[in-house]
């Protein structure tokens, strides 16, 4: 009987290290948005290896302007632009150790969804202190998949700078509960995630199948 609990015991963390790693990328936040809005997206970085990330680029996708960066402390920003001036990257270089292994880090911009934008696919490069990186720019299918934030038709915000502060304090508010949440829960990218969920379904048939041995060996007892 130890061994089926031991069993069952270890299929149940394999699966939950298989989760943690399978979705644990960068990614660009929401996941939605609507055509013409005014929008917050954040940029979660987490740190996979033992070595810190010291830099991440992003790529401004096409149907997106970005306008502003929120500075975060311990690291220094610089945007890269076309002929016109129009923003179309942006790096961020940690100014210290940079984010540590099982660390993540949040990075936030401010732009217009354009009216017509059906999708935004995120490109990002990160940058480990031993010199490696991480190309996350891929299909969805891939190991290193870019971000993609899916555009649904309708007017957005209004035009106007009050809307844009408006949301961008709204946007704070969720980001705070966000953070606070992310303290139990580490980046938040396997809590709800499909692959949670399958985690769960094997642990219940895990349980089932050890109730099912135990009640035969009762009956041959």
């Amino acid at each position: 009987m130890s061994r089926i609990y031991s069993g069952a015991f270890v299929l149940f963390a394999l699966l939950l290290a298989f989760a943690g790693t399978a979705s644990a990328h960068v990614t660009v936040l929401p996941a939605e948005t609507k055509q013409g809005s005014y929008e917050v997206f954040t940029v979660r970085v987490p740190t996979e290896k033992e070595s810190a990330t010291i830099r991440v680029e992003l790529l401004f996708p096409e149907g997106v302007a970005i306008s502003r960066v929120q500075p975060l402390a311990g690291w220094s920003y610089e945007f890269g632009t076309d002929a016109e001036g129009k923003k179309t990257s942006i790096v961020w270089t940690a100014d210290g150790a940079g984010l540590s292994d099982g660390e993540f880090g949040e990075f936030k911009l401010q732009g217009k969804v354009a009216e017509d934008a059906e999708r935004l696919e995120w490109s990002a490069v990160q940058t480990y202190a031993d010199g490696s990186a991480v190309e996350w720019a891929g299909g969805a299918e891939s190991e290193t998949p870019a971000s993609v934030t899916k555009v649904q038709p309708g007017a957005g915000e209004a035009d106007s700078h009050a809307a844009a502060a408006g949301h961008q304090a709204s946007s704070a508010s969720v980001g705070a509960n966000t953070a606070s949440a992310n303290t139990a829960s580490g980046d938040g990218s396997l809590l709800g995630s499909p692959v949670f969920y399958i985690s769960l379904a094997a642990l219940g048939a895990g349980v089932i199948a050890l109730t099912l041995a135990l009640k035969r060996r009762n009956q041959i007892a």
